[in-house]
This record gives C-alpha cells, sequence and structure tokens, in this order.
C-alpha cells in the first residue's frame, strides 16, 4: 500500500529526480485541476465521478493560466519549464505516480498531446492586428 503524502511532499519527491518543472508550475496544476473539476460540476462528495479527461484539464490549464497571467502567460510558462500540453502531461503522470492524482484504467500520457498548439493558446490573443477577431486588450 502506498504512503498517503501531501503535495509539496510529493512535489519534493518529484523533483529529486526531474527537476524539468518548477514546484510551482506542480502547484498550478493541481489548482488548475480543482478548479477544471469544480467547472464541470463533479466536485460534489457525493458523486463517484470527479475524473476529467487529459483534455478538459489542458483546457482548464490554458483558461486558468490565461486568466491568471494574461499576455505573460509565455514567460511564466518558459520559467517554469513548461512548453507544450506533452510537458503537463508529464507532470500529471509524476503526480499520478506520488499518488497525488488519481487516473481511470484507460488515461495515458498520449491523452495530453497536442491538445492545442501554445502560440495559438497563448500568444495569438493578445496580438493586436486588424485580422486578429479575438485579440484581447487591443
Amino acid at each position: 500500500m502506498q504512503e498517503k503524502i501531501g503535495l509539496e511532499d510529493a512535489v519534493d519527491r518529484i523533483l529529486l529526480t526531474d527537476r524539468r518543472f518548477h514546484r510551482d508550475a506542480y502547484l498550478f496544476l493541481r489548482e488548475v485541476l480543482d478548479l477544471t473539476v469544480e467547472k464541470l460540476g463533479r466536485s460534489k462528495p457525493s458523486r463517484s465521478n470527479s475524473h476529467v479527461s487529459g483534455r478538459e484539464l489542458l483546457l482548464g490549464f490554458r483558461d486558468h493560466a490565461l486568466e491568471q497571467f494574461g499576455p505573460m502567460v509565455p514567460a511564466v510558462l518558459d520559467t517554469w519549464g513548461i512548453t507544450s500540453c506533452g510537458d503537463i502531461g508529464d507532470m500529471v503522470f509524476s503526480l499520478i505516480d506520488t499518488g497525488i492524482f488519481g487516473k481511470s484504467e484507460t488515461d495515458q500520457r498520449e491523452d495530453f498531446n497536442d491538445i492545442f498548439d501554445f502560440n495559438e493558446a497563448f500568444v495569438q490573443p493578445f496580438r493586436c492586428d486588424p485580422g486578429n477577431n479575438v485579440a484581447r486588450n487591443c
């Protein structure tokens, strides 16, 4: 039986062997998971299905990163070592390995590959040009 540990201890263990991602990235990912579960209406203790898919988690990550960091998202993610959806998947599976996150029988790392392009998600929304109908703050 795997020993129960907290998020901070789990991240410490991960960082002993894998330093690709900053500590804050793991803490942000936990926050994103909680927000995504809540947004999808799966946060009630009586509900047996609180699972979110890789796609759902990534979309929640994208939305929350944009809300929290705005045009600074690329700089923040770069500082944290995150350059692709696959990186987030690697972090998720590291947290699964420590017992902090759970997974279904069908979940796999590949579920996190190429869900969205980082440039399109985090740079394009802030470009101010006449053809950009979704640009913010222009």
